[in-house]
């Protein structure tokens, strides 16, 4: 049973990252920044659809290139890069690990702020988990329809292709990516490098595009467009999704390798490609329908073909694993059900698969692709989760840092403005397409964030209800021991998430078998606010009397837990004897009443019990032999 995700840990965690630099640098190409680097496919090319009424000539091409050079600039390199990965916690980022961090800062002196800042974390979170699900069909979609620009005849196998790869890469998930991902760094860097290539070859056709990189030209487009201007930061934008990831996957890699990567690799070679579609399309305005296969020399388009698909299936596996990640951290900190978690790699830990949300994502992604059914229509969708999800990182950002002052006031405080004001922008840009596609991730993260919601409070109101027909541990074992009952050879541990509470486990055992075991354990499994627990601070023994004790276990929010490897400290008797063959674990299962009379509407009541039926039993999730543990279940009512 899990504790209170706000106990802290006050030790300081140091993340090491083996390997050479360069070597970190490549890696990190193809897990980091694989979404990011499949934008070329679209961005340019939904600029230029009907919805924006852009007319194609040299100060709109301009102007165009010039926003989507400094919204990259600005937002990747300025906001994530410079400013949002020095805020790590204990080594690790995404906004679940920033979330803990502002609500940390804050302290308890400020519990409605704090309880704000959960509600951001969450929905941005619910954002996050739908960027998994548009990512993989928008990429493989844009990368597959380069068949269109091949030769018309294959514009009907299109879709079926997108479905068949995108299928075959979440059946994968099940063997992990250890060995897939050894050549993911390697492939990016060779697609970074031929959209570079291919960028220099078409910037020679109209050297002028190389004016965009005067911001002035941005300026320009918005004098000359008018308010209605705004508009085109909804198709911007879309040349930094996968800019999350940058923070996101943080601790896998270290800030050092992805900053380089991204300064010397990523960036620049982004900006040489766009520059090179816009040269294209100055000279040849027709190609504005794929200008990214388009601006392809014909003897290398199937190659680039291959190359894309290739790419985009990589930027597909990057955001399913953050998938993965983001659910771990959001079980741990007690906002979604417990799920069955397996590990695919011996030497990496966070190398895992989640069934239950692989699954759930491939349904969602395969009625995506045949909802939207192009990557056109799909783009009107993509921006909105992408730009929430920033605004909520902007907010936690802000309260983190000005809360801990690691940035002066006179630099921090202009710059703060300016962030939310930009991303403000771009989310009201992306929902002026709301009609057009733009309502789905919202109302997929509205979904998620109700369900995740849910969770959370049912489960506070189910801890409520315990209490109060729970008996208080201190006072109740001095009464037991008075006429203590039979007593038998073994060790017995009882689940409870309130260490103060006599568990329900308990009651009923001594109800039903009248006996107790030689060593009694009362165990509360919590989980810190850091991504992995000291080592001091994994265990906590205290003794009660009579071979009575209280343990509590702490794991952090990006590790699995697993209980009995955590209590394999306690078998050398130095704080109490403990013998895996000869232990028992108790565990109590609720079953959820709904009702109309208590803290939640009977919707969310059911929703909840639905969910309680469905979470992953206790053995599982902490790791507990099943032929070692005994549930005894109890009925609730909420």
């Amino acid at each position: 049973m899990n504790a209170s995700a706000d106990e802290h840990s006050g030790s300081q965690h140091t993340q090491g990252h083996a390997g050479p630099l360069a070597a970190l640098a490549v890696s990190a190409l193809g897990v980091v920044f694989g979404d990011i680097g499949t934008s070329p496919l679209y961005t340019v090319q939904e600029a230029f659809t009907p919805h924006y009424q852009l007319a194609v000539n040299h100060d709109t091409v301009l102007g165009l290139l010039s926003l989507i050079i400094w919204t990259i600039v600005f937002v990747v390199t300025v906001k994530y890069v410079a400013i949002i990965m020095r805020a790590d916690n204990e080594g690790e980022g995404g906004i679940m690990a920033l979330m803990a961090l502002a609500q940390g800062a804050l302290g308890k002196k400020m519990p409605k702020l704090m309880y704000r800042m959960g509600i951001l974390g969450i929905f941005g979170a619910s954002l996050f988990f739908g960027d998994g699900v548009i990512t993989p069909a928008m990429t493989t979609l844009s990368a597959v329809e380069g068949l269109n620009v091949a030769t018309p005849a294959f514009s009907h196998f299109v879709l079926p292709i997108s479905l068949v790869i995108l299928v075959i890469l979440f059946v994968g998930q099940r063997f992990g990516t250890a060995r897939v991902g050894r050549v993911f760094g390697p492939v990016m860097l060779v697609w970074f490098i031929a959209v570079a290539l291919l960028g220099i070859w078409n910037i020679r056709l109209a050297p002028e595009v190389l004016k965009s990189l005067n911001p002035w030209w941005g300026v320009k487009f918005f004098l000359d467009h008018g308010i209605a201007g705004l508009t085109i930061l909804g198709a911007v934008v879309l040349a930094v999704t996968g800019g999350e990831a940058l923070y996101a996957d943080m601790g896998h890699f270290g800030a050092r390798p992805i900053r380089i990567a991204w300064y010397f690799v990523v960036q620049p070679c982004l900006i040489l490609n766009y520059m090179g579609q816009g040269a294209h399309v100055l000279v040849h305005p027709e190609s504005i329908g794929n200008p990214f296969y388009e601006s392809v020399p014909k003897a290398l388009l199937i190659p680039m073909l291959v190359l894309a698909t290739m790419a985009a299936i990589i930027a597909s596996q990057a955001v399913i694993t953050g998938a993965f990640s983001m659910a771990r951290s959001a079980m741990q900190l007690g906002y979604i059900p417990r799920m069955q978690i397996r590990h695919t790699s011996k030497d990496t830990i966070g190398q895992i698969y989640v069934p239950a949300i692989n699954w759930t994502l491939l349904l969602l992604v395969i009625g995506v692709v045949i909802g939207f059914g192009s990557a056109t229509r799909l783009a009107t969708a993509y921006g909105v989760s992408v730009t929430g999800t920033m605004l909520m990182t902007s907010i936690l950002m802000i309260v983190y840092l000005s809360n801990t002052r690691k940035m002066p006031p006179l630099l921090f405080w202009p710059a703060a403005a300016i962030f939310v004001l930009v991303d403000v922008a771009f989310l009201g840009s992306n929902l002026a397409k709301f009609m057009d596609g733009a309502w789905f991730p919202l109302l997929l993260g509205l979904v998620i964030f109700t369900m995740m919601r849910t969770w959370r409070r049912g489960r506070d109101l189910l801890r409520e209800e315990m209490q109060k027909d729970g008996i208080q541990l201190d006072t109740f074992l001095p009464g037991l021991m008075l006429a203590p009952p039979v007593r038998v050879a073994g060790t017995a541990i009882f689940l409870t998430a309130d260490k103060t509470m006599v568990p329900h486990a308990f009651l009923h055992n001594l109800k039903h078998n009248r006996v107790l075991h030689a060593r009694n354990v009362f165990l509360t499994v919590a989980t810190l606010t850091v991504p992995m627990a000291p080592r001091g601070q994994r265990l906590s023994v205290q003794a009660i009397g009579d071979d009575f004790y209280r343990v509590i276990v702490r794991f952090g929010f990006m590790e699995t837990p697993d209980v009995p490897r955590a209590l394999m400290e306690l078998s050398d008797c130095s704080q109490m004897c403990l013998d895996p063959m000869e232990t028992t674990y108790f565990a109590s299962r609720e079953r959820i009443i709904a009702s109309r009379h208590h803290g939640m509407p009977i919707w969310r009541d059911k929703l909840f019990a639905f969910m309680m039926r469905n979470a992953a039993p206790a053995s599982d999730f902490f790791n507990i032999p099943s032929n070692r543990l005994v549930e005894l279940g109890t009925q609730v009512q909420i």
